[in-house]
């Protein structure tokens, strides 16, 4: 794990020095931030710390913890070649400590990708929260262990996700530094791609030349229900946005002839995509092989896993058959936890690193951009889904200027909600 450098008070069984705690009688829906009110301990000496150092020697006493439902519209329907969304209905999780430090947390419910829909969810969160309330003063790895032994496996990952992401956030504001610097410092900025949906030519190109013109360089279209119509989306959109980049996303929409056959359309056209994701259905490992070998070897293309990549033993499975160029990392796929594992053996192994998510508000994308900011080590950014909402709940958190984003040195991620705004 990269570590970053790091002032920690220390003091006897591991914990934190004293912190103060937040005043009696706050409320979840204050309008005030207060992820906590530590008294100033003594200058301590300068120590080494990453996240990895921190699930050792960290130990966190959960006074509080609580989600409610997250439920945002959108600016216009999303659609991809699985599914359509009208508004995001998520999760919101929010764990506070003894010391009196908040974290937040999201997971997000996208259908189709998810396992879990958002009562499933909801339900799944409260019991996690309350088996953390439960417990003792604990190891910050025996905790986060604890809630995967709640929530395991796929069906479980987007909740875990937010409770752990919840979790996670709450020990960066008790040790008082931006997650970004937890996940090793290599930068606190970092620009992202933004999403065109399934819409006609007409439609598509006038969102590429709006996001044209607030300067995002790279477009990712979603492709794979009508292999004629993706065609002509792209003519579309390359004639209002010449010097584009693109990523095409299938979605598990194409068979693997049908993928290699927009690869030859767009070669005639003069089109050379940076990235084509996940082009096949997901259990499609021999048509996800037979893809990427054209697409490198006849274009120089590189071939996504993203729904093929949902745990450690599917990445595996990419490797040993050298089955894609790059594994999309999406937290609400994996949790966080799981994430991190993906990224060691990924980069062990020589594959591109990309960062995605569903469909979330920037509570999560806040939390995926520092980690990806922190690593410095993802070749895509695809982290654009609060761009296509119509409201923004969260305060705080990162700046985004078009497509880039600024992470500030405001402990954890920085963002959080009130929850006096929040649905029951």
């Amino acid at each position: 794990m990269l570590t970053s450098h790091l002032s920690l008070p220390r003091s006897v069984n591991g914990r934190l020095a004293p912190a103060g705690r937040a005043p009696r009688g706050r409320s979840f829906g204050s309008r005030a931030r207060a992820h906590c009110n530590p008294v100033a301990p003594p200058r301590p000496a300068p120590v080494v710390l990453g996240l990895g150092s921190l699930m050792e020697t960290f130990a966190v006493e959960v006074r509080r913890a609580e989600s409610r439902a997250l439920d945002v519209p959108l600016a216009a329907p999303f659609t991809i070649a699985t599914s359509r969304l009208e508004r995001v209905g998520n999760v919101a999780v929010r764990v506070e400590l003894r010391n009196g430090c908040a974290g937040w947390g999201e997971a997000p419910v996208l259908p189709s990708v998810t396992a879990e829909d958002q009562g499933t969810a909801m339900e799944k969160a409260r019991e996690a929260c309350e088996a953390l309330r439960r417990s003792p003063a604990m190891g910050l790895g025996r905790a986060l262990g604890q809630i995967a032994a709640i929530l395991p496996g796929h069906d479980f990952a987007s909740v875990r996700a937010g409770v752990e992401m919840a979790l996670i956030d709450a020990v960066a504001n008790s040790i008082g530094t931006p997650l970004w610097k937890l996940f090793g410092g290599a930068s606190n900025t970092l620009t992202t791609d933004i999403t065109i949906p399934i819409v006609s030519p007409a439609e598509a190109a006038d969102l590429a030349l709006k996001y044209r013109k607030q300067g995002f360089q790279t477009l990712k279209l979603k492709v794979g229900k009508d292999l004629k119509a993706d065609i002509e989306v792209l003519q579309a959109i390359r004639a209002v946005h010449p010097t584009c980049s693109f990523i095409l996303d299938a979605n598990e929409g194409y068979k693997s002839s049908e993928a290699i056959l927009v690869l030859d359309k767009l070669h005639e056209m003069g089109v050379t995509p940076i990235l084509f994701e996940q082009p096949v259905h997901r259990d499609d490992w021999e048509g996800l092989g037979h893809v990427s070998r054209i697409a490198i070897g006849k274009y120089g293309i590189s071939v996504a896993a993203d729904e093929s990549c949902r745990s450690m033993d599917d990445v595996k499975t990419i490797v040993k058959g050298n089955l894609a160029n790059v594994i999309n990392i999406k937290l609400a796929k994996l949790g966080v936890v799981g994430a991190l594992d993906i990224i060691e053996f990924a980069r062990e192994h020589g594959l591109d690193l990309m960062i995605g998510g569903m469909v979330e508000t920037r509570l999560a994308m806040g939390f995926a951009g520092h980690l990806a900011a922190g690593f410095g080590c993802f070749k895509f950014i695809d982290l654009d889904t609060p761009l296509l909402l119509a409201e923004d709940p969260v305060f705080g958190g990162y700046e985004a200027s078009g497509a880039n984003y600024r992470f500030s040195n405001a402990r954890g991620h920085g963002g959080f909600l009130h929850w006096d705004n929040i649905v029951w």
